[in-house]
């Protein structure tokens, strides 16, 4: 999995157009190899983003859970922890 695609899933406030977008472009980067495609395959590179970012909101809508949702500031900083001891840099 991209590291760069972040759980969006059980978040309050739910995630929003813009964060799906993002992930849903970080996947296709990921998969196509592309950081940005040559005008011949931008239509085609645009095209997967787009449907990627509705099935991937479409999935959030759909999903249900009765675990209380996360909070976006203490995952933060759970994951600067995880990142520090992973890299060994102080903070």
């Amino acid at each position: 999995m991209c590291r760069n695609i972040k759980t969006l899933f059980n978040f309050a406030p739910p995630a929003t157009e813009e964060e799906i977008e993002a992930a849903a472009l970080q996947y296709v980067r990921k998969i196509s190899g592309f950081n940005k495609p040559s005008k011949a395959n931008e239509e085609a590179f645009n095209r997967a983003v787009y449907e990627i970012q509705l099935i991937s909101k479409n999935l959030l809508d759909a999903l249900e859970t009765k675990a209380e949702p996360r909070n976006r500031e203490i995952e933060i900083e759970r994951a600067r922890i995880r990142s520090a001891k992973r890299f060994g840099i102080s903070e």
